[in-house]
């Protein structure tokens, strides 16, 4: 692949990655759960639909992840997104540190995923195993699958699926879903109590969405093609040997050619 364009996707996946912290913690300073939801949700719906086509709309490791074992992507460019991912949400929020006042940026750390103190760091992992799970398996199921809706709704169903993650899981682990999510965050506030939850728990559940879709819809589809494929150039070669002719005699012989092409296939 080209340098520029592995500039052009990065630059869509920092862009993607930089709205959704500026825009989704910014909002949980000052709001509320569900508002925090749709923010989130509405920020990769938008930049999902704008940048989609460019660099796939990832805007998380997790995701990115699910694609390189699943060999959509290549190793080389995954890494790219990872460090232009990470650069993104780090940005981001640093410049929420410095234009929040002084009260909003601490109250919550930025925005930084905390555990309830309900449970504990093992529930928190299955917790957003899970949400993550959904996230990729829906990512999947729209933009990946040939029978999606890639070019139709596809930013819509990613977004609505974060929104309603967060609606379960945001009181409980912060719904982050996403290793740059909670990256940025805990980087400029310096909170990093239990930080391996939001690395562990979407890297798990991501890996076990994308296999499944994987082996369960995609793998299906490609044999089919390739069945079709093979019938598809039988009959062609069929075609060529045995050639449609007018005369008696040349039925006879493209009646034995196109036996004897049967019987060596």
């Amino acid at each position: 692949m080209l340098a520029g364009d592995f500039l052009k996707r990065g630059v869509a996946e920092f862009v993607g990655t930089f709205a959704l912290i500026f825009i989704g913690c910014g909002s949980l300073i000052y709001g509320d759960l569900v508002g925090a939801a749709f923010a989130h949700g509405l920020v990769i719906a938008v930049m999902v639909s704008s940048v989609g086509m460019i660099s796939g709309g990832h805007f998380n490791p997790a995701v990115t992840f699910a694609f390189l074992i699943t060999r959509r992507i290549e190793a080389s460019l995954a890494a790219f997104y990872w460090i232009v991912q990470l650069a993104g949400a780090t940005l981001a929020a640093l410049l929420l540190w410095w234009v929040l006042p002084p009260g909003g940026k601490s109250t919550l750390h930025l925005g930084a995923p905390s555990i309830d103190h309900t449970i504990n760091a093992g529930k928190a992992v299955a917790i957003e195993a899970v949400l993550t799970f959904f996230l990729v398996w829906v990512i999947f199921a729209t933009a990946v699958d040939s029978r999606g809706s890639f070019k139709q709704i596809a930013g819509l169903g990613i977004g609505l699926t974060i929104t309603l993650d967060i609606l379960m899981g945001g009181g409980l682990t912060g719904a982050a879903m996403n290793p740059a999510r909670a990256f940025g965050p805990q980087l400029a506030s310096g909170e990093w109590t239990d930080f391996w939850v939001w690395y562990v728990g979407p890297l798990a559940g991501a890996t076990i969405a994308a296999v499944a879709y994987e082996m369960l819809y995609l793998r299906e589809d490609t044999a089919e093609d390739a069945a079709d494929s093979d019938d598809t150039g039988a009959e062609m070669a069929a075609a060529v040997v045995a050639p449609e002719t007018s005369d008696s005699h040349g039925d006879e012989h493209s009646h034995a050619a196109a036996e004897g092409t049967d019987a060596s296939i």
